[in-house]
């Protein structure tokens, strides 16, 4: 007899009730018992415990389903301009990096958190992103010399650009990830910052609705996360939020 592969198989309650859950914390800045609070109000009891259970365990698996169809879609655009840039993230009291590239259309790319900001940081991000996405035509960086090492190394250096303005894109793009970390009351370890800051930028993608270009509507229309195992179950997800918003604002 063949073993289930049903990655729900031990949890009583229905796939759309956790995706709708880990969708919620995930996407907006609400904190586990935020979550716990709202889903109390429209009749599902669950704890918040429960909630940070899902997301641990469901998160990537649900992040995973929307990124392989997106680089996949991806692929067969131009990637006109990447934009690269760092950010600290404080951690019991310690300062660390974390890594984000951001496509010309405000898509999160690549995350990647480490404790230091040198050249060998840079680079292992870098080539990451590459052998994920593919090259772009330009790379616009800040003025850390860390970018400039690494592109060299690879040769790709004439593919940089630096200037003021330029990294107006990446730095906005932060703010949906700055949010959440105030949600969060900041992370406590490098691991969770690793889990977390992919599964964010992966469901912040699918909601993206500031990409304008026919490539990324076409990617947003066709890269809903639907598994074998429920097809509708992130659709039945959705429509049970935006009900709950609409009951919320009547």
């Amino acid at each position: 007899m063949a073993k289930s592969t049903d990655p729900f198989r031990y949890f009583d309650s229905s796939p759309e009730v956790i995706r709708l859950v880990v969708m919620m914390y995930v996407r907006y800045p609400l904190s586990l018992r935020n979550v716990e609070d709202l889903l109390f109000e429209r009749g599902i009891d669950i704890c918040h415990e429960t909630v940070r259970l899902w997301w641990n365990r469901f998160g990537p698996m649900f992040a995973g389903e929307i990124r392989r169809r997106r680089v996949q879609r991806m692929r067969q655009f131009t990637h006109w301009k990447w934009h690269l840039d760092e950010v600290y993230v404080k951690i019991n009291g310690e300062m660390r990096y974390l890594w984000r590239a951001v496509d010309h259309e405000g898509e999160v790319l690549e995350s990647f958190a480490t404790k230091e900001r040198d050249k060998a940081a840079a680079l292992k991000f870098i080539k990451k992103a590459l052998k994920r996405h593919g090259s772009p035509k330009a790379i616009v960086t800040d003025g850390l010399r860390s970018y400039g090492a690494a592109l060299k190394e690879i040769g790709a250096a004439d593919l940089q650009q630096t200037a003021r303005w330029l990294r107006n894109r990446a730095e906005n793009s932060h703010l949906p990830f700055r949010r959440r970390e105030r949600a969060m009351a900041r992370f406590r370890r490098m691991k969770t910052l690793q889990k977390f800051t992919p599964v964010h930028a992966s469901v912040h993608n699918h909601f993206n609705r500031s990409a304008t270009s026919s490539a990324a509507k076409s990617i947003n229309r066709d890269a809903s996360p639907r598994s074998r195992h429920g097809d509708q179950s992130w659709d039945s997800a959705s429509w049970v939020w935006r009900h709950c918003v609409r009951a919320e604002t009547s």
